[in-house]
């Protein structure tokens, strides 16, 4: 008996990817998209001679050969309806109408079509979602790793270069922000343990990517990636934690070796978080909460109220807005915020009636993160790293082919 559709989702389309090409097609779009979403900073230290606009070119003009190659592995235009995908869509809308009010059109208009493009790419791979074999997961855990051995390899050939003048590891090949290595380290480790914790993959498979992503974790002194990832994998956790006695035993061992680290190395881990600074800069954020009060106090009519400026580059007054919840609400008004919250509640809801296993528990950890992320990264409103996250795990929420790849 074929299983009823979820929450707000159609029944799966019955293709399936066909040669090997096209699974390695797959993975050339999901790489691009990350590429995509990597700002290249032409002010970082790196290594490669890469001029500022060359390499916004390559990031920018990734995201049109993704399309491109989109289109070429789903010739039909075949998709799989999700309301995940309808909210980013009702998103876009509020951008397109924002952007033609926008003082600054052109850029708005610009990113406009940057997410419209992102959506679209994910729309034609929405026939491979839902899949048993975890086909766009091992792909961004692919990805990710790329991105992590750049860092890696950076560090050793170059490491002042990739330490920068902060003391935190960025790319150095390529101009990775901390932030952003911080994530992906966050992101590797999170997934491959859960993958772990549900027998999916090998016990040594975890233990190399822990070994290599964690140092890397620590590095970049990225406070908010290391608290998502905590808070992901407990809620991923306790989602098998019934199901699983493997996750029982990872919960009771963590529980003594976080008990014992807290106890003997307690000196290296205030060290650690406070990261140079003094108590000011930690209780106003690194001087987040006074960018976010002259957001809030700037006075706006009720159309700015409801619908926002438009896109911007998530600056207010030349400085970096880093909130979600602030920078959508500066963009796209109280109306974008209750999108960012439906979907988030969205993916919540529909995991609370997914069986318990891996896909449910994968999702959870990449919701869990965004929630807790959210507040001092921005991305929900955009197309960035945080949404294409959001959408691999609506893509686990989907219900499963039945028929697994050729």
């Amino acid at each position: 008996m074929t299983a009823p559709p979820l929450l707000g989702t159609a029944p799966a389309v019955r293709s399936v990817p066909g040669p090997r090409t096209v699974r390695r097609r797959i993975y050339t779009c999901w790489g691009l998209l990350v590429l995509n979403v990597i700002p290249f900073y032409p002010g970082a230290g790196h290594l490669l001679p890469i001029p500022g606009i060359i390499g916004k070119l390559i990031t920018q003009g990734s995201l049109g050969v993704a399309l491109i190659l989109a289109m070429s592995i789903n010739r039909r235009g075949s998709i799989r309806r999700s309301t995940f995908i309808l909210l980013v869509t009702v998103m876009a809308g509020v951008a397109v109408m924002d952007s033609l009010r926008s003082e600054f059109i052109f850029g708005s208009l610009y990113r406009v079509c940057r997410l419209i493009a992102f959506l679209l790419t994910l729309l034609l791979l929405t026939p491979w979602w839902g899949r048993r074999d975890l086909l766009l997961v091992k792909a961004h855990l692919t990805i990710v790793g790329i991105v992590l051995g750049s860092v890696l390899v950076g560090y050793v050939v170059a490491p002042g270069v990739a330490m920068g003048t902060e003391g935190r590891l960025g790319g150095a090949i390529w101009p990775i922000p901390p932030t952003q290595v911080g994530r992906y380290a966050a992101t590797a480790i999170g997934l491959t343990a859960i993958l772990w914790m549900s027998g999916t993959i090998q016990r040594r498979t975890a233990l190399i990517t822990a070994t290599v992503a964690l140092p890397i974790l620590l590095l970049s002194h990225t406070r908010t990636a290391l608290v998502s990832m905590a808070a992901g994998l407990l809620i991923a956790g306790l989602s098998l934690f019934r199901t699983r006695a493997r996750v029982r035993r990872a919960f009771a061992t963590g529980t003594v070796i976080v008990s014992i680290g807290a106890l003997s190395l307690s000196s290296v881990l205030t060290t650690w978080i406070a990261r140079g600074q003094d108590t000011s800069q930690l209780s106003n954020l690194t001087g987040r909460t006074v960018v976010w009060d002259q957001v809030l106090s700037k006075p706006r009519g009720w159309f700015e109220l409801l619908f926002g400026i438009g896109l911007t580059n998530k600056s207010f007054n030349g400085l970096a807005i880093d909130s979600n919840w602030i920078s959508t609400y500066y963009e796209l008004g109280l109306v974008g915020v209750a999108i960012n919250i439906a979907m988030l509640l969205f993916l919540l809801i529909t995991a609370s009636f997914r069986p318990h296993g891996v896909h449910r528990a994968l999702a959870l950890y990449l919701v869990g993160y965004a929630i807790v992320s959210s507040f001092t990264e921005t991305g929900l409103g955009d197309a960035s790293l945080a949404l294409l996250e959001l959408a691999l795990a609506a893509s686990l929420l989907l219900p499963t082919l039945n028929r697994g790849p050729r």
